[in-house]
């Protein structure tokens, strides 16, 4: 079987087969059966840019095999869940403004294991949120977020944690309430997690947070009406195609209670269970969830710089403008 993997540096074709050479290969179960995959070895340990351009050009040599075909793309049973899952979506409603593709929909099937049911009623939020949160998702061009991403609010670590999920990590401190509004905050994270969703690693073992809270003042606390904490919490509950596996806050304040106070009540209890409060001595209860390989050096790991992160992914958020324009309400 032949698929695509979507990796935020480059989008390589990758082959899904029985028989392997020269690769890493990972096997994974879903409802339809054990699927192996195969990623190009070293594609987690990219350092630049660069590195993921030339292994982009390794990827997709000239005169490579020719596209595959809709029956290569997916299983039958895949195929089964997804005609199924439009066919219901269409006796629902003959209006879905994003389409009823296949990637598209295997994405809200991935996100609740291929129960057609759930995955219905979340394709339905996702479409009615962002029907209802224009300021938020109308308008997803690079530019409505770029101060935020300049200031270093921001910023996605290279490697997955040990269970192959995507870690996101914010800096509350970069966040100035004078220059930027609680909706701007979130539609960097609507951004990221429409870019990150195109993985199909994703797809499968979702994303951890790490929300780094030094600096979070009173004005912070002011822009968090219960309206936009009731708008963040759907989406971390029922209206986005990820699975959300671990929430982490470090440094938090005092001040930051009163805000979880009014975000709590929103929240599923599956959520709440996943939520950590690791305080101000965090490193080592931050270890037991996240190698310290893959943390910057300013969180006591031995990855990256935290802001050489953040200038990658404002780099790859900004080269991502046409498939954001494509998502956006706005021309």
């Amino acid at each position: 079987v032949i698929g695509d993997w979507m990796s935020p540096w480059f989008r390589p074709q990758v082959k899904f087969r029985r028989n392997f050479r020269c690769c890493d290969v990972e096997s994974v179960r879903t409802r339809e059966g054990p699927v192996t995959v195969r990623f190009p070895s070293g594609c987690c340990q990219l350092h630049s840019l660069k590195a993921a351009e030339n292994m982009s050009a390794e990827c997709n040599p000239q005169g490579g095999e020719p596209a595959p075909t809709e029956e290569q793309l997916y299983s039958d049973s895949m195929l089964g869940s997804i005609a199924e899952l439009r066919l219901r979506a269409l006796k629902q409603s003959t209006d879905w403004p994003m389409g009823l593709e296949n990637e598209f929909l295997l994405k809200f099937l991935r996100a609740r294991d291929f129960d057609i049911e759930l995955a219905l009623k979340l394709l339905s939020n996702y479409h009615k949120w962002r029907a209802e949160c224009p300021e938020i998702s109308a308008d997803l061009r690079p530019l409505t977020v770029m101060g935020l991403l300049k200031a270093g609010y921001h910023a996605v670590l290279r490697s997955r944690d040990s269970s192959g999920s995507r870690v996101l990590m914010y800096k509350i401190g970069r966040w100035d309430p004078k220059h930027f509004s609680a909706y701007e905050v979130f539609r960097v994270s609507l951004i990221t997690s429409e870019l990150i969703v195109k993985e199909v690693k994703t797809q499968l073992n979702g994303v951890k947070v790490i929300f780094d809270l030094c600096g979070w003042r009173f004005s912070h606390v002011l822009n968090i009406s219960p309206t936009i904490a009731k708008r963040i919490s759907a989406v971390l509950v029922d209206s986005f195609p990820l699975k959300v596996r671990g929430i982490h806050m470090i440094n938090e304040p005092v001040l930051f209670d009163s805000v979880f106070a009014i975000i709590k009540p929103f929240l599923s209890e599956k959520i709440k269970e996943r939520i950590h409060m690791h305080g101000r001595n965090y490193q080592h209860s931050l270890f037991k969830y996240f190698p310290a390989q893959i943390l910057p050096p300013e969180y006591g790991g031995q990855g990256p710089a935290y802001e050489e992160l953040s200038e990658e992914w404002t780099n790859f958020v900004q080269q991502s403008e046409k498939e954001l324009l494509e998502l956006s309400l706005v021309t």
